[in-house]
């Protein structure tokens, strides 16, 4: 079993920055790829960042691109995305999950099982 809790949500300008953080617990929870995925008000929840198990490889959707890094230290078990240059468009409830498989593709959510409650992004124009 994994357990992920998101911090660092907030209300920021546009053009503006915020690191959210994803705490990890759990006795495997450092051998599973972490992703980020978002959902905005009256929209589905998408994907927007993954990172493989050891840091070594990460993945990104286009409109995220240049703009967020995800990030991990294994030793503090947390996963971090590091959210540059925000756009309106951005706000959405930002959650963190964890997958025992990593790809280079936007993944289907079923191939993450665990998941965090969530924390809310909103950037105001």
């Amino acid at each position: 079993q994994v357990q992920l809790v998101e911090s660092g949500g907030g209300l920021v300008q546009a053009g503006g920055s915020l690191r959210l953080s994803c705490a990890t617990s759990g006795r495997t929870s450092r051998g599973y790829a972490m992703g980020w995925f978002r959902q905005a008000p009256g929209k589905e929840r998408e994907f927007v960042a993954a990172i493989s198990w050891n840091g070594g490889s990460t993945y990104y959707t286009d409109s995220v691109k240049g703009r967020f890094t995800i990030s991990r230290n294994n030793v503090e078990n947390t996963v971090y995305l590091q959210m540059n240059n925000l756009k309106p468009e951005d706000t959405a409830v930002y959650y963190c999950a964890a997958s025992p498989i990593f790809s280079t593709r936007v993944p289907a959510q079923r191939e993450y099982p665990y998941w965090g409650q969530g924390t809310q992004v909103t950037v105001s124009s």
